[in-house]
């Protein structure tokens, strides 16, 4: 299939959808594909745009731009009902008021747009899936999805949102293993990539990142449920002007385990909170305080350096699953005073090594390993 270059295409939302067709279908796109953006053409709501399904050998290829026009879903009427990133809770400006929320986009002239806002291209239970050269922008919500996919090459792909635009993650992998993503630039409202529950053997390296949330891992856990990630490598990553640099976050309540990750040689320009790690994400107003956690072991941060505006490093680690084998070395984070206060590394229940002297000073990471803990019994749930 083939979108020419100087054409414009309305789409309105289709699948593509397999197992029964030929493998190595090559979607080349040199033109641009728009969403439409009055309601009727979305009835109830769907998650997605585009979307290919059950293909064995898909590449989306050209230069060509997707387009989905998502200023009309941002502002609803009700903005506040967004999920926001718990993490802006760490963020106070200096006039001491809290920022509740994030600033909404200007409101647009479209209304009426259905409450469950689309991901603009989606896989799902695909594999060898090649994604690149195009751009993808102004989605309504994720901008490039993989769900229940193996095999996944993402390159030199650019996605662009505004950096005020609620839940527009730039990539978005779920239950998707054998992942390589590469020399592309996300700039976006959410994270900029987001690997989730069931994901391993990811390697993430020379992407531009900001504006944005950052690398996330998670959240996970969610509604007391099972979370298993591992092995994932994110390396010589460079973020500007965004909320989180690296960062892993869970929900109280869930099971499973966190293993096997590195973040190195990250370079940073204004990020307000480089290194996160927090067990007790909640984008709700409140959430009830449990025992049980998704275990969080084996992660290395190597050569983060760069400068900061409100906190350099945030572990909030369980209680009862503590954080182990935090590795830290080559880290160097200098202070940017902006609108925010500024504060120093916090820990909490955090264990592992300083393998060199950091800046600022590490000092509250407690060093080996903790007398008890659940992750030894528990994180093999996830074999």
């Amino acid at each position: 299939m083939v979108i020419p270059s100087d054409y414009i295409f309305l789409v309105g939302p289709i699948s593509f959808s397999g197992p029964y067709c030929q493998a190595n279908i090559v979607f080349q796109l040199d033109g641009m594909i728009v969403a439409p953006t009055d309601a009727e053409s979305w009835g109830r709501g769907l998650l997605w745009w585009i979307e290919f399904t059950k293909l064995k050998g898909i590449t989306i290829q050209g230069n060509g731009v997707i387009d989905g026009r998502g200023t009309g879903w941002w502002q609803q009427d009700n903005p506040f009902d967004y999920p926001i990133d718990d993490d802006f809770k760490l963020i106070v400006p200096l006039n001491n008021s809290v920022q509740e929320r994030p600033p909404m986009p200007i409101r647009s002239e479209l209304n009426g747009m259905p409450s469950i806002k689309p991901t603009a291209l989606r896989f799902y239970g695909s594999i060898d899936v090649t994604v690149t050269g195009i751009t993808i922008q102004n989605s309504p919500q994720c901008h490039l999805k993989f769900d229940n996919c193996v095999q996944v090459l993402v390159h030199d792909v650019t996605v662009s949102s505004p950096g005020d635009s609620p839940n527009t993650d730039g990539i978005h992998l779920q239950n998707t293993r054998d992942v390589m993503i590469h020399t592309s630039t996300l700039a976006c409202g959410d994270d900029c990539i987001s690997i989730q529950t069931g994901c391993s053997n990811v390697y993430v390296h020379n992407v531009n990142c900001g504006p944005g949330h950052g690398i996330s891992i998670g959240s996970l856990g969610k509604d007391s449920t099972k979370a298993c990630v591992s092995n994932i490598t994110v390396r010589d990553v460079v973020m500007h002007n965004t909320m989180t640099g690296v960062r892993i976050k869970t929900w109280q309540g869930g099971v499973g385990s966190v293993k096997g990750i590195l973040f190195s040689n990250i370079q940073l320009t204004e990020v307000q909170l480089p290194i996160v790690i927090d067990q007790f994400y909640c984008d709700h107003s409140k959430c009830r305080n449990q025992t049980s956690a998704v275990a969080v072991e084996g992660v290395t941060y190597e050569k983060i350096r760069g400068t900061y505006t409100v906190k350099p490093v945030h572990f909030a680690c369980s209680d009862s699953f503590p954080c182990v084998d935090v590795q830290l070395s080559g880290i160097e984070l200098k202070p940017v005073q902006l609108q925010y206060h500024m504060y120093d590394p916090f820990c909490w229940k955090t264990f592992g090594l300083l393998n060199s002297p950091t800046v600022p000073p590490i000092d509250c990471l407690q060093i080996g390993k903790p007398a008890r803990n659940g992750v030894h019994t528990d994180h093999d749930i996830c074999v």
